[in-house]
């Protein structure tokens, strides 16, 4: 460490979640510790994402793309400058100034370039023209720009580029900025689309993520509801898992099940964390397709460290009538495999030690439940008001982390490893 300081390195901690709800809180856990891998799913196939996905194959980065935005440098006018151009996205409703945007944004015209040097607008402009020239090759294919996120076609530039997911991740982290210390993975390591299924308590199985946790609506692009305040599923969900079924949008009883590989970094930094956590948002297409991988239930009951998952402030549509209990079951359930040939069966308490709760919050805390898991919870009335109502109560992020830090702090003092 630089100057002699002797304190004790940053903690070391694996996130497991989505590319939305705990966006909100990524930047406030930088002040705790940037030594963080976060794990993100690649099965979205809602979006702009899944037009990318559609015409040109291999897996969804939307989530990743979202992560890495939210992490990126904001310290100097060109880091600003490089965040907004990768965070913008084209017109959501009118294709033809949506593609027109585009193609004043690779031709280097558009006012989102100003404040970039040569280096970086040479380096980020060489991916998009080579997602152009991508396009141009499957031109019958016909792709749609509405709503475009401009860093997912950087993505997809630099992905189909060096061929390697991971390359691609790495060179997004460095043009944004994103701390060295701090690690972006991808649950699997793939360069295939990959499909998500649930399987419901009635024996269905819907297909795709969009479908599972938020559909589209047809008359507004590529733009969905990101919140998961839609109707509720037909039959609540019993687990997750990958499908080679790519039939999106149906209900399905004979889907296949496949069973991809974890990314191996995954496995080898929770061998290594100072605390696991498994962030608040959608909870069965975002937390719950990492921990479902062979090999991801296994490292985290061999690792002894604190294991804190955070609890959403409202139900969505994928866990209307669940109560704390039921998200800690799920968890338990995903990370055991229940439900396939090689399960595991280590109780609630192995997979979660602490469960952190937003206070008057709208997901039921039956805490006598809870408690008979062996799981403590954290109730922080810190809150941040939200709905037409005020009646929806989220995580303020500095108590969040705060009460995270000393969680983890707590036990690193107490003298682990």
């Amino acid at each position: 460490m630089a100057g002699g300081d002797s304190s004790p390195p940053e903690p070391r901690l694996v996130v497991f979640s989505g590319g939305t709800a705990f966006n909100c809180v990524a930047q406030e856990l930088k002040r705790f510790t940037t030594r963080v891998t976060h794990v993100l799913p690649v099965s979205d196939d809602g979006g702009s994402t899944a037009e990318v996905v559609r015409v040109l194959g291999g897996p969804a980065v939307g989530d990743i793309r979202s992560r890495c935005l939210r992490l990126a440098d904001t310290s100097t006018r060109e880091a600003r400058a490089v965040r907004a151009l990768l965070g913008h996205r084209l017109n959501s409703l009118d294709e033809a100034e949506a593609k027109r945007e585009w193609l004043d944004i690779v031709e280097g015209g558009h006012a989102l370039w100003e404040g970039i040097s040569a280096p970086y607008c040479d380096t980020i402009r060489g991916f998009l023209v080579h997602f152009q020239s991508q396009l141009l090759r499957r031109a019958s294919e016909g792709f749609d720009f509405r709503n475009g996120s401009v860093g997912n076609f950087f993505f997809a530039g630099a992905r189909t580029f060096f061929r390697s997911l991971d390359a691609a991740i790495f060179l997004y982290s460095r043009v944004s900025g994103v701390d060295s210390h701090t690690l972006v993975l991808p649950c699997i390591n793939t360069m295939d689309q990959i499909t998500l299924g649930a399987q419901c308590a009635d024996g269905a199985i819907i297909c795709g993520q969009n479908e599972i946790s938020h559909p589209a609506d047809p008359e507004q692009g590529n733009v969905v509801d990101k919140t998961g305040r839609t109707p509720v599923l037909h039959s609540p969900i019993k687990r997750v898992m990958y499908l080679s079924n790519r039939t999106k949008g149906h209900i399905d009883y004979t889907a296949h099940e496949v069973f991809p590989q974890v990314h191996p970094q995954v496995v080898e930094n929770v061998e290594g964390a100072d605390g696991i956590v498994y962030g608040m948002g959608s909870l069965w297409t975002s937390v719950c397709p990492s921990l479902a991988l062979v090999g991801v239930g296994e490292s985290v009951a061999a690792r002894d460290c604190p294991k804190i998952l955070m609890l959403n402030g409202y139900p969505d549509r994928e866990t209307a009538g669940m109560t704390a209990s039921g998200f800690v079951r799920a968890v338990t359930d995903t990370l055991n495999r229940v439900g396939t040939d090689d399960a595991l069966d280590h109780p609630p308490s192995t997979y979660v030690t602490a469960l952190i709760a937003p206070a008057e919050g709208l997901v039921e805390l039956d805490d006598d439940e809870v408690t008979a898991l062996g799981v403590p919870i954290i109730r922080l009335s810190n809150t941040l008001k939200e709905g037409e109502e005020g009646d929806i109560r989220l995580f303020e992020p500095p108590a969040l982390i705060s009460t995270l830090a000393e969680i983890v702090g707590e036990r690193r003092d107490g003298g682990d490893e």
